[in-house]
């Protein structure tokens, strides 16, 4: 069983409580909004797929970066409308980008993140090599 525990006060500022830490929640400086935390969870889920698939394929690469744009509706409930994903991969063998280019489409099919808000909105991934 996973817990995790958030505790609001009677304002929108709030703490995200788990296991191994906590996260300031709200709109001000230093906390982080709704829509943050699940483009965060988002990439989080896509990179612990994609580095399962990186492994078995014995591929290399020194760091990743990930850059999502999205877009909610404005009908209630202001559901996301898209969702794009940019993964920079950085000091990837050049034998390797083909390879790690078809883990990231994995990842994106594999992700339950992902697959989650693809019901919603409509998904792009996209792999950039630096």
């Amino acid at each position: 069983m996973n817990t995790t525990d958030v505790y609001f006060g009677n304002k929108f500022e709030g703490r995200l409580v788990f296991p191994e830490g906590e996260l300031a929640i709200g709109l001000e400086p230093g906390t982080v909004a709704p829509y943050d935390m699940l483009m965060g969870a988002l990439a989080g889920c896509l990179y612990s797929t994609f580095l399962d698939v990186v492994e078995k394929k014995k591929g290399h690469f020194d760091k990743a970066e990930f850059h999502i744009e999205w877009e909610k509706r404005t009908a209630v409930p202001t559901t996301l409308k898209w969702v794009r994903v940019k993964l920079k991969i950085l000091g990837a063998d050049e034998k390797d980008k083909p390879g790690m280019e078809k883990a990231a489409k994995l990842a994106a099919k594999h992700c339950s993140i992902y697959s989650t808000i693809s019901f919603v909105a409509d998904m792009s991934i996209e792999v950039i090599f630096a």
